[in-house]
């Protein structure tokens, strides 16, 4: 838990530098995202307040915190699966590369990786030769994690 006060202590002071706040709902929302290892729904985490801070976030509420949490770049918010992930990072003062995250089909355990920019480069002119224009270059790939992949063998 440690790791996760300092981590919203610096996205407090992230914050705080581009003129927006960090409330006490925002905080308890972020970091249960910090805190799970899973891709979770709005509602999942509606459920994770209730539970670990006693606090009832209505689902309107919840979903104009995740939207102000992207935003600000602090979370990322995955389109194949409609759910939301703590981004990696947040403790970070350097030019982030594109992210690219894989999620496994099974438990839902999101990892997220980095993507060479020459390679998005080079998809953004693939699609525009295709007659497309790229609008977010963010990648989600369906995977199995080990864990899954050996329970299953």
């Amino acid at each position: 838990m440690d790791n996760v006060n300092t981590i919203i202590k610096h996205a407090e002071q992230y914050c705080k530098t581009h003129g927006a706040r960090l409330t006490p709902k925002r905080k308890k929302v972020l970091s249960s995202m910090l805190q799970s290892t899973k891709a979770l729904s709005a509602y999942d985490i509606i459920d994770f307040c209730k539970r670990e801070f006693n606090e009832t976030i209505p689902a309107m509420s919840m979903y104009r915190i995740l939207e102000f949490l992207e935003n600000e770049h602090l979370i990322h918010k995955l389109k194949l699966a409609n759910k939301y992930v703590a981004c990696a990072h947040i403790t970070c003062n350097h030019d982030h590369a594109i992210p690219q995250f894989l999620i496994c089909g099974q438990c839902d355990k999101v990892r997220e990786i980095s993507i060479n920019k020459s390679t998005i480069r080079k998809l953004r002119e693939n699609v525009e030769t295709a007659g497309f224009e790229l609008v977010s270059p963010q990648i989600e790939m369906n995977c199995i994690c080990l864990s899954c992949k050996h329970s299953v063998a």
